[in-house]
């Protein structure tokens, strides 16, 4: 079973991308578009979905579980939007690697966060997640309008602040992981920095190879 399940995770995570986009390169013209692409972003892309989900499990274990989740949605936001302003965060992908890593590692670790530490952490991962969603609109020929934008918006905040929700309540209903230092949570953060540590090793493939070659 874990054989099969680890052969799961790499091929999802086989091709990381941090823009996916479910409308197959169609543009944005509707707020329906928006929303459509807002809700299938994080689901289409596995570093985001992973990170969530690691987020959610190490929320429930905060003295504010529906809050912390929240500081991410709002970081997110915000560097979403930078992003679609032009500004956008440096050595994304990296930090976006970099969240599945730590936050996984703090799940798998037992460990409970305070809730100041949690907002500081989501909400500070939360932005460059945010600018790696705002490419997607920031590179549209010919720009998005205030409706797409929306739409867009709502479709990446409601959907990831539920799947955070939902990973929590899996792990505490479905689970029976009542604690941090539960073996079901910490399975949970294993899978997510084992994510992690793959997209991390894609990351420094190139630059590996590029030197042993030349």
């Amino acid at each position: 079973m874990k054989k099969y399940l680890a052969i799961a995770v790499a091929s999802l995570v086989a091709s990381p991308a941090l823009a996916h986009h479910p409308l197959n390169g169609m543009p944005m013209e509707t707020f329906a578009h928006g929303m459509l692409s807002g809700v299938g972003h994080p689901l289409l892309g596995f570093d985001h979905l992973f990170f969530v989900i690691a987020m959610g499990v190490a929320a429930l274990f905060t003295a504010k579980r529906y809050v912390t989740p929240a500081a991410y949605i709002a970081a997110m936001l915000v560097g979403c939007g930078l992003m679609y302003a032009g500004i956008s965060m440096p050595l994304a992908e990296t930090f976006i690697v970099l969240s599945l890593l730590v936050v996984g590692g703090i799940v798998l670790s037992g460990r409970a966060l305070t809730a100041t530490t949690a907002i500081a952490l989501f909400a500070a991962f939360g932005l460059f997640h945010g600018s790696a969603f705002g490419g997607s609109i920031a590179t549209q020929e010919g720009g998005v309008n205030a409706a797409v934008l929306v739409g867009y918006l709502l479709g990446l905040g409601l959907l990831q602040y539920g799947i955070a929700i939902a990973a929590g309540w899996v792990v505490e209903k479905v689970l029976g992981a009542t604690e941090a230092a539960a073996t079901n949570a910490r399975l949970v953060g294993a899978m997510v920095a084992g994510v992690g540590v793959f997209l991390a090793l894609e990351i420094v493939e190139g630059p590996i190879v590029a030197a042993l070659v030349g």
